[in-house]
């Protein structure tokens, strides 16, 4: 779906992704790679084939789009090295010519010298470009005059059916004062959102992204 924000043009993508066609900028948030390895290492019968199912999307989204620039919007990793991000260090060597930024949000613990060997850019708190400012968390943004484009909170909305059923999808959601991207991870949980007047919300269901 094609919508204008700020006076431009944004794609917002049934894979939880927005694409900046004049920027040729790819951005997501909340990867949260590591999580399901974290959950393993604690005990917890996780899949171990989620991770590689995030980065096969990420992979469709890139072969997409052909960003210049991939951004993701914070808590790209959930907790330390463990075998999902090596995992990552893999697939990362595929896209040698992508500039990788991150936005850093409160996941993301690791040093500087390993996001340096995986080839990714740090941004803290924030990343400007254009009338946009890529934050993880809005209410931090100190940027008065551009409109914040956040993550952190895995938005969702609650659509009821014509036989009375209720269904939850992740959100983008667009208000008078910041955005909120949905969490692209699939292995995470969601924060219903209850748009105010004015406010738009676009449900991302597995078919297409829809207004509500």
């Amino acid at each position: 779906m094609t919508i204008i924000s700020q006076g431009e043009e944004l794609i917002l993508d049934k894979e939880r992704a927005l694409f900046l066609p004049k920027h040729q900028l790819l951005a997501i948030s909340d990867l949260h790679l590591g999580k399901s390895a974290h959950f393993r290492q604690a005990g917890l019968q996780v899949p171990a084939t989620i991770a590689q199912t995030d980065l096969q999307r990420l992979s469709w989204l890139i072969k997409q789009y052909q960003p210049e620039t991939l951004l993701i919007n914070g808590d790209m990793f959930h907790h330390g090295l463990n075998t999902d991000i090596e995992e990552f260090s893999v697939w990362r060597k595929q896209y040698q010519e992508l500039n990788f930024l991150l936005v850093k949000g409160n996941h993301d613990r690791l040093s500087n010298a390993n996001y340096a060997e995986m080839g990714i850019e740090i941004h803290e708190p924030s990343f400007c470009l254009g009338p946009f400012c890529f934050i993880h968390d809005a209410p931090q943004c100190t940027e008065d005059e551009l409109y914040p484009i956040s993550g952190h909170i895995h938005p969702g909305v609650t659509i009821v059916g014509k036989a009375k059923q209720r269904l939850k999808f992740p959100c983008f959601y667009f208000g008078k004062e910041y955005a909120v991207l949905p969490a692209f991870s699939l292995f995470t949980g969601l924060y219903n959102i209850y748009p105010k007047t004015s406010e738009r919300i676009f449900a991302v269901t597995p078919k297409s992204v829809l207004e509500v």
